[in-house]
């Protein structure tokens, strides 16, 4: 499942209205925001999430609020009485302090409760199901970051992920955004420090794989429309988006496939032999992470291979240095399996 984040700080415009129906269509489900109250804004925080509650049913999207019993108290709610959430849209709650293991399931026998996937413990475990907590509504969802270099660590959270699906929770982690990010620090909203910078993407596809994570939410405001549209043909039509720079223009004109035999240093493009039939040779220059390259006449049998480095690799006088991935999109080429299918286009249809 994925899911974006709309924060109360502001009102909803139409422009906001607008990126959500665009995230709705990409493929996301849910939505995030924080009820964390400053103390000159209360008085408008529940008109807000009343909106935004509105607008998530609109859509048919789901809205998880963070919490606080103490939170809610100050404007007027009582974090136990059901029908008063769900009536400002809320779906499900992320709690963290102020709250027994009983009221917790007494919560998760009414709606799904998420849990601070950081804190939990054996003993906390032990405690929800002593008090007969509905596991199928407990959640362990990990925080984001804001500040450089507190993200979490890569082999903490994968131990820690684990072991938080062996006690019977569903995961969730944050991945940054790339174009709207969050203030006041303005660096990202990721879980995973080495996601900070790094194509909300290939995070996604990463903490979804490798990492066995049930959802991935993204921290900050926005996703760039390319990004966008990136999410929603891999996840709606299997389809990996990669812009590049090239003087093939062919390349633009077809959807290109990974071998079923993965290679280690590049991805070999199966229908590279099948539509290219001459190649002389030319450009056979050094070739980086992200090169296209296809084998010149001088490799015989394997003339017309078409292939993008995921290793740099050297000058062969056998292949032809024909274009090159963008920068942000270098990521996402260590993702590319078996099979996966391969769209290119021009980098200035991303802007």
């Amino acid at each position: 499942m994925l899911g974006f984040s709309v924060y109360l700080n502001e009102s909803l415009t139409n422009e906001r209205i607008a990126q959500m129906k665009a995230m709705r269509n990409a493929g996301f489900e849910g939505v995030f925001t924080s009820m964390h109250i400053p103390e000159d804004d209360a008085s408008c925080y529940v008109p807000r999430l009343k909106e935004l509650g509105t607008v998530c049913r609109q859509l048919g999207l789901t809205l998880t609020a963070d919490v606080s019993a103490n939170g809610l108290k100050r404007i007027s709610i009582d974090i136990n009485n059901i029908q008063q959430l769900t009536a400002l849209g809320l779906t499900a709650l992320r709690v963290d302090d102020g709250l027994n293991p009983a009221q917790i399931a007494q919560l998760s026998r009414q709606l799904p409760v998420a849990l601070n996937a950081s804190t939990i413990s054996a003993s906390d475990v032990a405690k929800l199901h002593e008090c007969d907590a509905n596991f199928q509504h407990l959640e362990a969802w990990h925080n984001y970051y804001p500040r450089p270099a507190t993200g979490l660590d890569y082999e903490w959270y994968q131990s820690k992920n684990n072991w938080l699906k062996q006690q019977g929770f569903t995961t969730m982690a944050f991945v940054a955004g790339d174009e709207e990010l969050r203030g006041p620090v303005f660096a990202g909203l990721p879980t995973l420090e080495g996601d900070r910078y790094r194509h909300p993407l290939a995070s996604t596809l990463n903490l979804l794989g490798k990492l066995a994570t049930d959802k991935v939410y993204i921290g900050d405001i926005a996703l760039s429309r390319a990004a966008l549209e990136q999410f929603r043909l891999y996840f709606q039509h299997n389809i990996l988006q990669l812009s590049i720079q090239t003087s093939m223009a062919s390349l633009y004109q077809d959807i290109w496939h990974n071998r079923p035999d993965v290679a280690r240093d590049v991805i070999r493009l199966v229908e590279g032999r099948q539509k290219i039939k001459t190649m002389p040779p030319m450009q056979t220059r050094k070739r980086p992470v992200g090169t296209i390259t296809v084998d010149n006449s001088r490799y015989g049998r394997y003339m017309g291979e078409l292939e993008i480095l995921k290793q740099s690799l050297s000058a062969d006088p056998r292949v032809n240095v024909v274009g090159q991935v963008v920068t942000t999109d270098l990521s996402l080429l260590a993702l590319i399996g078996s099979n996966q299918a391969v769209q290119f286009i021009r980098k200035d249809e991303k802007q």
